[in-house]
């Protein structure tokens, strides 16, 4: 469950709160692609992707596969594609899995606007690693380094996040 405290967010799971941040647009019902909102609500996390030749093993009972360099995620609302992983290059507007920085070396699905995908609704919604000053992200979740690792080997299968 994500909480608010001050001017900082806490993702709080077995009952320990941890730093993150969220979406520039804060936390809310998501006006569509790009706005930079969280999504409120109760959300499956879906699986867990990394970079190897950075996390060379990741412990997770998430189902779990690596990131290669060829490896996106489509944002184009009115692609056939939209809101599902893709292999590079692509034609259509997407994000780009194999980061220079270190945002992306482990990642969770969060199953947001999946389940059926609604064009224009909102993309690309994980739960990944914050950048050190935890500046706000384009409407994920993101946690320190250590933060995310630790929860990430806590997830199980049938788990969700709530987002509130």
């Amino acid at each position: 469950m994500l909480t608010r405290e001050g001017d900082k967010n806490f993702l709080v799971w077995n009952e320990q709160p941890v730093r993150c941040a969220v979406g520039r647009g804060g936390i809310g019902v998501k006006g569509g692609e790009g706005d930079g909102i969280t999504p409120a609500g109760i959300w499956p996390l879906r699986r867990v992707l990394h970079r190897p030749d950075r996390i060379r093993s990741l412990l997770t009972r998430l189902p779990a596969s690596h990131i290669a360099p060829d490896d996106g995620w489509c944002d184009a609302p009115n692609d056939p594609n939209y809101n599902l992983p893709i292999k590079l290059p692509y034609a259509a507007s997407h994000e780009n899995l194999w980061r220079d920085d270190a945002l992306y070396d482990a990642l969770v699905v969060i199953g947001y606007n999946d389940d059926p995908i609604v064009a224009g609704k909102g993309s690309a919604i994980f739960l990944h690693m914050a950048r050190e000053d935890y500046a706000p992200t384009e409407g994920c979740v993101a946690l320190a380094r250590t933060d995310l690792l630790r929860c990430i080997a806590s997830l199980a299968p049938g788990d969700r996040i709530v987002i509130a």
